[in-house]
């Protein structure tokens, strides 16, 4: 990938994303855009990524399992609903939020696919 001229942006101008729950477990997948994008998305969205952007909420394991085929990946979140849909107390005891959240990443993207991404086309920040 070529960063000379890139520029961070939200994780939500590439891809959309979707989160399942079963008990304290959380699912959440990423989708591409565009076939353009997926490299990025990739490449820089990993598990330990992740790990570290929900570090708040302690998940004890975070597993990446890729489809390029689609375009997409799923992360599975251990022991990060705060005990589940029974147990938590807290607003959002099923994780729906969770996708938003993980779309809220900054990526570094080449400039030139820019014209891949979604939502409104703000000034860039190169690098």
């Amino acid at each position: 990938m070529n960063i000379s001229a890139s520029m961070q942006v939200p994780l939500y101008r590439l891809a959309h994303g979707r989160t399942g729950d079963k008990g304290n477990r959380s699912n959440i997948s990423v989708i591409a855009y565009h076939p353009a994008l997926w490299p990025v998305i990739a490449q820089q969205v990993t598990a330990e990524r992740v790990a570290a952007h929900f570090a708040a909420r302690a998940p004890s394991h975070v597993a990446r399992h890729v489809l390029p085929q689609l375009q997409a990946m799923n992360f599975v979140l251990d022991e990060v609903l705060e005990g589940g849909v029974n147990s938590a107390l807290n607003l959002d005891t099923h994780g729906k939020a969770l996708a938003f959240d993980l779309l809220q990443m900054q990526v570094l993207l080449p400039a030139d696919l820019l014209i891949h991404c979604k939502g409104p086309q703000e000034l860039p920040k190169f690098r």
